[in-house]
């Protein structure tokens, strides 16, 4: 069964740009045309991720979230776009995307309504699979807002895995699956990663540092359950997201929007490598400074986070407002973050022996190590029986690579 739903795809974390965070369910472009739900948004956002190096970095998908629809399917049952917002269609917005050598990932829901309202994919899954695949569709993000009782929102999780199977086109199919468990069940996460390339697991991310480090600290407080499943074809998403009711978004990079410091910005972006999350940015790239740009298309980052060997990482000690993280990566190498919690004060130091890495053998008989964040560069060779001593800045993150 599991090679048989094994669509292929999903070999790393995918990467790209989604609507809601920053532009929401905005439906009024008569008074605000630049940051209303449209398809001149995504247009231009797929222009930019050209012109500006974001595809060449990584970043492939362009999706729409939750508002894009009609408040009604058409006369064949069909789900149709908005026809003032979406004048020409999702087929042809798709084209325009492709055009560009990008993806175009689109939103439903496992219920008879999307979180915002619009119509849901209740009882139309084959149909609506069948739709998405004509439209040219590349990624499904399917949300689990109206969907009854438990045993009906699994039914339709896995029902609307094989019916994008059957339409023969390769869509990645993206899950809210676990978070709408979590309040009655603990999720089958084996099952789970059978039917989805990744899943939500947790409350959407806000533009500020509390909802980050609470997405840090569910995560940390999780991964024994959560770290060993995620791999090739199957990720984590920390706080995949996009309702109205239950506010709930895709694992978005916040990065370049309002409300993260420098420092925090840095912190996400390394985390997010280390837990080897699904990197979806919601921001405004027509307006975005250079240092978020910097950030974002960081190569060594994002070569961290796309690592072929597929684990994801863990906290492995905590010590007052000290958390030090690793993530194992290809070539016998490991990928370091140390996160300082506190929010007073300066920089402070954290002192580690290296034989805390990798079960000890990172750095056996010898390592190199590179900083990575907050800037690159070189620190030179240790030895096994070395400590390193690591400078971090409140919120702050400095990601190493060993």
């Amino acid at each position: 069964a599991a090679l048989a739903l094994d669509n292929g795809l999903a070999r790393t974390p995918p990467m790209g740009w989604l609507h809601w965070e920053r532009f929401l369910c905005a439906t009024d472009c008569a008074t605000d045309p630049r940051r209303c739900v449209s398809e001149q948004l995504f247009m231009e956002m797929a222009d930019v991720m050209v012109a500006e190096g974001w595809r060449d970095a990584g970043y492939e998908f362009v999706c729409i979230d939750d508002c894009w629809m009609a408040p009604s399917r058409d006369e064949h049952g069909r789900l149709q776009a908005d026809p003032k917002r979406f004048p020409s269609g999702i087929r042809k917005l798709a084209d325009y995307v492709h055009a560009r050598d990008l993806k175009l990932g689109i939103y439903s829901d496992v219920g008879n309504k999307t979180c915002a309202g619009f119509p849901g994919s209740y009882n139309h899954y084959d149909l609506d699979a069948q739709t998405f695949a004509s439209w040219g569709v590349d990624l499904l993000k399917f949300d689990g807002c109206n969907s009854g009782t438990l045993e009906l929102l699994a039914e339709g999780y896995r029902h609307m895995s094989l019916a994008l199977n059957k339409t023969g086109r390769s869509i990645v199919y993206s899950c809210e699956w676990p978070f709408y468990l979590r309040p009655m069940q603990q999720p089958n996460y084996t099952e789970i990663k059978q039917y989805c390339n990744h899943w939500r697991n947790f409350f959407d991310v806000y533009d500020s540092w509390r909802s980050i480090k609470s997405i840090l600290d569910w995560t940390a407080l999780h991964q024994d359950s959560i770290v060993k499943i995620a791999g090739p074809g199957g990720w984590n998403d920390p706080d995949m997201a996009s309702s109205i009711t239950r506010l709930v978004f895709l694992s978005q990079l916040v990065i370049g929007n309002f409300g993260l410091s420098w420092d925090q910005a840095v912190t996400q972006m390394a985390m997010w490598a280390i837990m080897a999350a699904p990197l979806f940015m919601s921001n405004d790239l027509r307006h975005i400074s250079p240092e978020a740009k910097w950030l974002l298309q960081n190569r060594e980052v994002i070569a961290i986070n796309q690592d072929p060997l597929g684990k994801q990482g863990y906290q492995i000690t905590k010590d007052k407002n000290f958390e030090l993280w690793e993530r194992p990566l290809s070539g016998q190498a490991y990928a370091v973050a140390v996160l300082n919690h506190q929010e007073i004060g300066g920089p402070q130091n954290f002192t580690f022996p290296l034989t805390f890495l990798g079960n000890g053998l990172a750095c056996n008989p010898a390592c190199s190590i590179r900083q990575v964040l907050p800037a690159s560069r070189d620190w030179g060779v240790y030895s096994w029986v070395s400590s390193l001593s690591v400078e971090v800045n409140p919120t702050g993150t400095v990601l190493l690579k060993v």
